[in-house]
């Protein structure tokens, strides 16, 4: 096998594998410059497959601005995707915020990588792997409380674009804009890391390496370009990086002890302690909840009878692991307040500012699932001191 690379400027690499020669241009997502240069290669080298560091439904995403109107919200609360899609949808944001900010389109080097690729007459491949699975398998892998540090980190990242300009731009070159984003969690977390870049970086060498064709030129964020340049030369496996694995055994055993042991422990009050016992810790632990969780969907400008769903259900679903108080209160808040079809088609202006994720309907649907599921989980957190208080009293 005959393996040669060499670099060369402006963010090419070449590499030569089996006598297929693969071109790796490197880019920022929301640049000028990396747009047009993925725009000359293309044209210059005349590949016969063009690969872009895109999934199906981020080209979907990109090529059709109006996809938002097709989205069945209820269904996405039911089958408890209501926070993986509020943290994709503030991905989405943050690159749109960024371009307008920068007079580019998101993606705009990938519109023009492909639109090269068309004018070119070559093929092109989807190389990415689903940005479903890889925030699922991003979300499997953290604790709730780096759930929520990711959730509050996202958001502050959108207040702070006014202060990103061009050459920032450009020296995130170096970086995925997930990795970017997530800067501070990886540090934490360095799992984060292996599911973003280092997953999606054998992903895309085994996608780019059986592209069709002799000649392939790849567009990809400059910070995947050393991994892919590294894994092309392997044989790679792809299915086990495309599924989501399962819930981790012990959490699915701490989801049913932890309610168990709640009310073994308020069984013990009444029976050790008497009534009075039994009953003070049976009302922190409905206060504690219900207050949060409350609190949680108020947060959210839920509507107010969305609030006493969730001061309702709070107590009861935090002893039920099938369901949480967010769930109901998202069904409810989806009830009362039915997004109509302006909402869908604001959406994806809507979410450009902090403003318009609690304006629109559909997305303050979404904030009142996972605010409320926060509440509720911090009123558990709260309420199982207060009542082992009152037991040993």
């Amino acid at each position: 096998m005959a393996n040669e690379s060499h670099q060369q400027t402006r963010g090419v690499t070449r590499l030569t594998i089996d006598g297929k020669e693969i071109v790796l241009v490197g880019t920022a997502h929301v640049s000028r410059e990396s747009a047009e240069l993925a725009e000359s290669v293309i044209g210059e080298e005349r590949p016969d497959t063009v690969c872009v560091e895109l999934c199906a439904s981020r080209h979907q995403s990109i090529r059709n601005s109006a996809q938002w109107r097709q989205m069945d919200i209820v269904k996405v609360v039911r089958e408890k995707k209501a926070f993986v899609l509020l943290v994709n949808m503030m991905l989405t944001a943050f690159q749109r915020r960024i371009g307008k900010k920068l007079g580019v389109r998101p993606g705009e080097e990938m519109i023009r990588a492909l639109d090269a690729a068309e004018a070119a007459g070559a093929g092109v491949c989807l190389a990415d792997r689903d940005i479903t699975v890889t925030l699922s398998r991003t979300w499997r892998s953290t604790s709730f409380w780096n759930k929520i540090k990711l959730f509050f980190q996202l958001l502050m990242s959108m207040g702070g674009i006014d202060d990103i300009d061009e050459q920032a731009i450009e020296e995130m070159k170096q970086e995925d804009i997930l990795q970017s984003l997530l800067s501070e969690l990886e540090k934490s977390h360095p799992s984060i890391r292996q599911i973003l870049i280092d997953e999606r970086d054998r992903y895309l060498a085994h996608r780019i390496r059986h592209a069709e064709g002799q000649k392939i030129v790849a567009v990809v964020g400059a910070g995947h370009v050393p991994g892919i340049s590294k894994y092309l030369f392997d044989d790679i496996d792809p299915a086990p990086l495309e599924t989501v694995p399962p819930r981790g055994k012990s959490l699915g055993v701490l989801k049913w002890i932890l309610p168990l042991a709640i009310l073994l422990a308020i069984i013990a009050g009444f029976f050790f302690g008497g009534a009075q016992t039994g009953k003070s810790m049976v009302f922190w632990w409905v206060a504690a909840n219900a207050v949060f969780a409350g609190i949680g969907t108020a947060a959210a400008f839920g509507h107010p009878l969305t609030i006493l769903s969730a001061i309702g259900a709070a107590p009861l679903t935090s002893l039920n692991p099938m369901i949480a108080a967010g769930w109901v209160a998202g069904l409810v808040e989806a009830g009362l307040r039915k997004p109509k079809v302006g909402d869908l088609e604001d959406l994806s202006s809507d979410i450009l500012s902090i403003r318009g994720f609690w304006r629109n309907k559909v997305t303050r649907i979404l904030l009142v699932v996972v605010f409320a599921n926060i509440g509720s989980m911090v009123g558990t957190f709260v309420a199982l001191p207060l009542m082992a208080r009152v037991l040993g009293a």
